[in-house]
């Protein structure tokens, strides 16, 4: 099923088993260990570690989750009428840090926080707690600068004709994305919202007089579907802890990690 969306091999080399290469990635996946640590039946390491490098770098593993999406979606899978958002914190290893000063790589998404030097994965996922989009941000970025960011990467293409569905019915998050500019951006596209606002903010409308928001508990309560995709990512070693320099690698073995939800 996958094979169309591999790179061709380059000419002039023998062409690897790419079923053993993927299965050498999703040891890898799982385990946390070292490239160099890849078993023999999964052939030489710099192999299966170069074929990773170049599908994440030309984008195969966002191709591959497309796919199956689209798939899900085609059969009517994918629960469109509560779509969560929420974010989690991954410790950097001290060998994802790999710079001179202060242990920071700019632009590698190593943020320093309360936890030292940390990643933040921002996630949205459907009804079923199976992921949509997510990005990738230093752990020091908060967490409502985001949450445009990510529903902007819901897109589902059709399988027949039809434009891509991006808009679900309605979007539950915790109190630290209630702002006006995240309820604004959900009223312009026609998103209801079930985000409870923070106490702060309600005694700011009664001391104005205005009528506070109105909040969807029954919608609310399913928000944990969320903390549950998080904690079945968070299985596999090098999401829980992030031993990747570069962030393009880490983001692919998230991608990686989401498939395997959805294939599951």
């Amino acid at each position: 099923m996958i094979e169309p969306f591999l790179a061709p091999p380059r000419m002039g080399r023998p062409v690897r088993d790419r079923r053993q290469v993927v299965n050498g990635i999703l040891w890898k996946l799982s385990t946390g260990a070292a490239w160099r640590d890849l078993p023999e039946r999964y052939g030489p390491w710099k192999t299966v570690y170069e074929r990773f490098r170049r599908w994440s770098a030309d984008g195969t593993w966002d191709r591959l989750l497309a796919y199956v999406q689209q798939r899900c979606d085609a059969v009517g899978s994918v629960d469109w009428t509560v779509t969560c958002v929420d974010s989690t914190t991954v410790r950097a290893h001290q060998h994802a840090a790999g710079a001179r000063k202060g242990g920071l790589r700019p632009g590698e998404a190593i943020g320093r926080s309360r936890d030292g030097l940390t990643t933040k994965i921002h996630l949205a996922c459907d009804g079923q707690g199976r992921p949509l989009a997510f990005t990738i941000t230093a752990g020091n970025v908060n967490d409502c600068t985001q949450f445009e960011q990510v529903l902007a990467r819901i897109c589902i293409e059709r399988c027949g004709p039809g434009r891509p569905r991006t808009r679900p019915e309605r979007v539950v998050a915790d109190k630290g994305y209630s702002s006006t500019k995240i309820r604004s951006y959900l009223r312009r596209r026609g998103i209801k919202a079930a985000i409870p606002e923070r106490i702060d903010q309600i005694n700011g409308r009664i001391r104005r007089r205005e009528s506070l928001c109105r909040l969807d508990r029954a919608a609310y309560r399913r928000r944990n579907v969320v903390e549950r995709c998080f904690n079945k990512l968070k299985h596999n070693k090098p999401l829980a802890t992030r031993y990747d320099k570069r962030a393009r690698h880490y983001e692919a073995l998230v991608t990686i990690a989401c498939l395997r939800i959805w294939l599951a």
